[in-house]
């Protein structure tokens, strides 16, 4: 009988040993070792170290976009909720160093990654930024001839990118003291009055 919680632990120790040692040079026996469990229990809940990593991307993001869209919708207006979806990315990260190294490094790492088993979770984020551009165009605080998709991708490789850096740098500073800079260096570009 599987136990339901399971997947979750295997998930939560994939995300300390993927961190620790990188996706490669880590085995299913360091995660379960994390995990405290039987190397063979894991693969009654995965079949390989790549499901563990897609599903762990799967799930987190799908945890992501849903907890931004619920922290975003109190926002009064469009600008708000874009200034806050960035804080929100970096803090995140900022809060969860192993799954940010895991999310910004291990996951780049695999080959066709973001075109294949993550390419629907992504889709749903840029989803969602894009919605709030949109609706932004119709409040009229955002320029009528600015591209969704294109300001989508750019604010999304921009909040990559800083994270990504901060990750690579060994995190030596705050990852969110970066927010408010990135947000309004964006917002400049975009919006039809000076922020």
């Amino acid at each position: 009988m599987r136990d339901p919680g399971k997947p979750q632990q295997i998930i939560d120790a994939a995300i300390r040993v993927f961190a620790r040692t990188g996706f490669y040079n880590s085995r299913v026996s360091d995660i379960a070792r994390e995990a405290g469990i039987a190397s063979g229990t894991i693969y009654l809940y995965f079949k390989t170290k790549d499901e563990i990593l897609v599903t762990l991307f799967r799930e987190k993001m799908a945890e992501w976009v849903e907890v931004v869209r619920g922290e975003i919708a109190a926002e009064p207006d469009p600008v708000a909720k874009l200034r806050r979806l960035v804080a929100l990315h970096f803090s995140v990260l900022e809060s969860n160093p192993d799954l940010a190294e895991v999310v910004q490094v291990e996951l780049r790492q695999g080959h066709k990654f973001f075109r294949g088993a993550s390419a629907h979770e992504v889709s749903a984020y840029f989803a969602l930024i894009g919605g709030v551009l949109e609706a932004g165009i119709a409040s009229g605080q955002i320029r009528s001839d600015v591209p969704v998709k294109l300001a989508t991708k750019m604010l999304f490789g921009a909040m990559d990118q800083v994270a990504t850096s901060w990750v690579l740098g060994k995190r030596a500073y705050r990852l969110s003291d970066a927010a408010e800079p990135v947000a309004s260096v964006f917002l400049r570009g975009i919006t039809t009055h000076a922020v």
